[in-house]
């Protein structure tokens, strides 16, 4: 065991440094000349719209402080959708490019009441797109709707609804089709419950959870692929390291993500065979400091989680760009991925090894 060690951890050494050197998050001034797909306008789009990335990055998360924030009207209370157009003179862009990225597109976002999917919303509103946001609890996405609105969005309206009724994705589609003509990005985010302990055996709770964090995703992909065909827009699909890696505590949870991962991967490849320029972009993420994921594992995993905010704006990023994969955080999610591929049973150990076992409760 030592002398693999030895043999083993410099390897390992040496891969990760490749690894992280030509990781696709790093991006260059020089990539979008080297893309030889950006002839279709949707990734001609997104090519110009790289280099001013970093910029608008660096912006974006003043929350408009340092800049007047155009109001907006919403609808009537009561009515289920919210809606508003902006009033009043435009603030100055923060790049031309990044701007024009999103600018006017037709965007779903589920799960948008709290967490990763509130934080898409905002910086989806700064960028002047067209937004359509459902979740579980109406009263918050009423507020995020009028945030929304204030922080510069074309329009914003909201469905509520939890996911596991099967009529909702066709509704939530219908009310793009019918306000908009169609859709430009769709971005899947929402989550059934789940909690952070030993598996209790209850295979009703597997199904639910399933349903929610699984089939809804399907449900809702087929329903939009028509609008996203006309498009040639974007599927965005959140998942998790847990998709990717299984580990202790999650299994349920776990077994929805990895349901994502070959879902979403073996339709990619159906829509490429067919030339349907729809791109799927999947997101591998690691521990976000959502009030829901501190509450589930904080008292297990001693870790800090990474903020929600730049998360969210790196998913934004990652779906515009129509990249296969995002990894974030990426050197965490990175390590682990190649680690998994070169020494799966230690990666486990160390997983195991870093929990508080002792605070981890049996139901």
């Amino acid at each position: 065991m030592g002398l693999l060690l030895k043999v083993l951890i410099p390897l390992l050494g040496a891969a990760l440094a490749l690894y992280f050197y030509s990781a696709p998050g790093n991006f260059s001034e020089g990539e979008c000349g080297r893309r030889k797909s950006c002839g279709s306008t949707a990734r001609g789009a997104a090519c110009a719209a790289h280099r001013g990335w970093k910029r608008w990055q660096s912006q974006s998360g003043r929350e408009g402080r340092d800049r007047e924030e155009p109001q907006g009207q919403r609808g009537a209370a009561g009515t289920g959708k919210s809606r508003g157009t902006r009033r009043g003179t435009a603030s100055p862009e923060p790049c031309a490019s990044s701007a024009e990225m999103l600018r006017g597109k037709r965007v779903i976002v589920t799960g948008a009441s709290s967490g990763i999917g509130e934080q898409m919303a905002y910086h989806l509103a700064r960028m002047e797109a067209h937004l359509l946001l459902t979740a579980r609890t109406e009263a918050r996405l009423q507020k995020v709707v009028e945030r929304c609105l204030e922080l510069g969005a074309a329009s914003a309206r909201y469905i509520s609804g939890s996911m596991d009724s099967p009529s909702l994705p066709e509704e939530v589609l219908r009310e793009a089709e019918n306000t908009w003509g169609g859709l430009d990005m769709l971005i899947l985010n929402h989550i059934g419950q789940s909690g952070f302990t030993f598996f209790s055996g209850d295979v009703g709770h597997v199904r639910k959870l399933m349903e929610t964090n699984f089939v809804s995703y399907v449900a809702l992909a087929t329903a939009a692929l028509p609008l996203l065909k006309e498009s040639e827009g974007s599927i965005v699909v959140v998942s998790s390291i847990a998709g990717k890696i299984a580990g202790p505590f999650t299994a349920p949870y776990s077994a929805t993500k990895f349901a994502l991962d070959g879902f979403f991967s073996s339709l990619r490849q159906e829509l490429i065979i067919d030339k349907v320029n729809v791109s799927i972009t999947l997101c591998i993420l690691g521990y976000i400091n959502t009030e829901s994921a501190v509450r589930a594992v904080s008292h297990v995993i001693p870790d800090t989680p990474s903020p929600k905010e730049e998360c969210a704006l790196e998913i934004i990023r990652a779906g515009a760009l129509r990249r296969r994969e995002l990894h974030y955080p990426a050197p965490a999610v990175g390590s682990m991925l190649l680690l998994r591929s070169l020494a799966p049973e230690l990666l486990e150990s160390l997983a195991r090894s870093s929990y508080r076992l002792e605070n981890v409760r049996r139901t």
